[in-house]
């Protein structure tokens, strides 16, 4: 009965040959229904933090982080937050604005902010700490920040400055000894963080920034051909390797440079397998759920990639129908899991739904 419900509900998401799937009013307010739940839920918990001493054993997930504890781990914390701003933002008229916006000032505090800034310096063996993929979308919580002009958007960009320019520093460090980029289709994957950090910089104008992650981006990628899409996905990637990197390389090279990279990077065969649905054969289990986010990954990547490509070329229009393909799958599954998805899954439903 559940099942059938869900299914009458999201019908216009599944009729995806008539019309892609669209971030309504409607819809925001059902997916904000999984950070709002989540972001002050302290338990079940995966800190990744690293016990130096007996003196750190007691400390809670809140102790550690007053901001970004919820959500079962800290980076899926970043993006729920990112979530509420890009909704409140660009969608001010919803119903929960109010209880949105207290949610923000007390996790966007001075107070709390600092102690999650003073984090990387207090403790031990930190520098590893979510990078890259807990930093990108800090630096993407903080370009939304950035670009919206409410008062207290300010503020809380403002009280968000010192964490930002720890991520900062220690992505600098970072950039020039990056010998080798990690392709795997999950957290560490070097070509996500890169896209992000990159759209950060243009947003914040750090064109020395920008400068090195893109040459960092040509370094790691700009030979590639024939790349082994053929093989994806691993059993708990919500990322594609091969897509992340041509999203990130369509923001590195001028339009024709692009074209012709390409179409080196891809055969007929990975072309046909990345646009193939994922099967996930269990919502439960919180490995397998990433699968679902492969879908809203796949799309936003898609989606860019398709207005990166000059009218005429056969991807433009093959990659922004596949787009809402994904979107159309994924969007009901979302709502038919457990917290192994609920906790992270929406916000990246609202960022693949974005134009």
């Amino acid at each position: 009965m559940k099942k059938s419900l869900l299914a009458f509900a999201f019908a216009p998401f599944l009729m995806y040959a008539q019309e892609a799937p669209k971030l309504t009013d409607e819809m925001a307010s059902k997916l904000l229904e999984k950070p709002l739940h989540c972001i002050n839920q302290e338990y079940p918990n995966k800190t990744a933090h690293i016990i130096n001493n007996a003196g750190e054993v007691p400390l809670t997930p809140k102790d550690l982080h007053p901001s970004f504890y919820g959500c079962f781990d800290w980076h899926s914390s970043v993006h729920g937050h990112w979530m509420l701003v890009r909704l409140l933002k660009t969608k001010p008229n919803l119903a929960n604005a109010k209880d949105i916006e207290k949610i923000l000032d007390n996790s966007l505090s001075k107070e709390n902010l600092q102690t999650e800034a003073d984090y990387f310096t207090k403790y031990q063996l930190t520098t590893t700490f979510e990078r890259t993929y807990g930093w990108a979308w800090l630096l993407k919580l903080d370009e939304e920040l950035t670009t919206w002009t409410h008062p207290k958007a300010k503020i809380w960009h403002e009280n968000l400055k010192p964490l930002t320019d720890k991520i900062l520093q220690s992505w600098k460090a970072y950039l020039p000894k990056q010998t080798y980029p990690n392709r795997t289709g999950v957290h560490p994957n070097t070509a996500f963080g890169l896209a992000f950090a990159i759209d950060w910089a243009i947003a914040n104008n750090d064109k020395e920034f920008e400068n090195q992650l893109k040459e960092k981006a040509k370094y790691f990628y700009g030979k590639d051909q024939k790349t082994p899409a053929y093989l994806e996905p691993d059993g708990s990637d919500f990322f594609s390797p091969s897509l992340e990197i041509a999203d990130l390389m369509r923001r590195v090279l001028p339009q024709k440079e692009f074209v012709l990279w390409l179409n080196n990077f891809y055969e007929k065969r990975s072309l046909e397998n990345i646009e193939k649905i994922p099967v996930v054969s269990d919502l439960s289990d919180y490995q397998t759920v990433h699968l679902v986010g492969l879908s809203f990954s796949k799309a936003w990547c898609m989606k860019g990639i398709s207005k990166a490509m000059p009218d005429g070329h056969p991807l433009k229009k093959n990659f922004k129908k596949t787009a809402d393909v994904f979107l159309a799958n994924g969007l009901p599954l979302l709502f038919q899991g457990n917290y192994g998805g609920d906790h992270w899954l929406a916000s990246f439903a609202v960022y693949s739904l974005e134009d």
